[in-house]
């Protein structure tokens, strides 16, 4: 079971009247401001589906998918301002917990490799959407290439998902297990990181062995 501040269900019903604005907050804050990296937007998004099929969201759904769209693309754009103005004083300092100028380095030679995938991709894994923003920023990703694509990525990520969600919605096994759906989305989500760290311990261990 996943602990209640963390259960979507209790998040969305909890914001009350407010439901629409405040998940368009949540979602805004997870794209882009960097204390927003662990609100889970992947379930909020599914459970927000399933609430606009059901009337729990008093709003046509094509409008909750622009309005989530446009603030997760919104989160983006402030991500990568918050990076590009701030991120090279926070990396300039030697002694710096949080930054250092070879992450900076290697996020640059990062997205000239994978950029337009990067972004696109990172909307589907938590934590890495909320700061490759603000390091793309940092590593002066191209304005253009980055804008475009996190629009790509926001349309995918946030109408995808909640069309997921109010597609499954529909489906009587779906709302009757409605945790266990919420719990496999969580999972979807993390696969990636765990895949990326598996990947990397066996890349370790035979570079050991050689």
């Amino acid at each position: 079971m996943l602990p209640e501040w963390l259960d979507p269900v209790n998040i969305l019903t909890g914001l009350g009247p407010f439901l629409l604005p405040g998940l368009c907050l949540i979602i805004f804050a997870e794209c882009g401001l960097l204390i927003g990296f662990f609100l889970p937007g992947d379930s909020l998004l599914f459970t927000a589906g399933m609430f606009a099929v059901t009337g729990v969201i008093p709003a046509p759904l094509w409008v909750i998918c622009v309005l989530l769209t446009v603030c997760a693309f919104a989160g983006n754009v402030v991500g990568y301002w918050i990076g590009e103005k701030a991120g090279p004083a926070l990396f300039n300092k030697p002694d710096s917990r949080f930054f250092k100028q070879e992450h900076v380095d290697k996020t640059h030679a990062f997205f000239e490799k994978y950029g337009a995938r990067a972004i696109v991709l990172a909307r589907f894994v938590p934590i890495v959407r909320t700061f490759i923003t603000a390091i793309a920023g940092v590593g002066r990703m191209n304005k253009r290439t980055f804008f475009v694509y996190s629009a790509i990525g926001a349309v995918l990520w946030a109408t995808g998902v909640t069309l997921l969600g109010a597609a499954l919605g529909k489906i009587p096994f779906v709302n009757e297990n409605l945790e266990l759906m919420i719990l496999l989305i969580v999972f979807l989500s993390v696969l990636p990181i765990i895949i990326e760290v598996l990947k990397a311990r066996r890349e370790k261990k035979q570079l050991v062995q050689d």
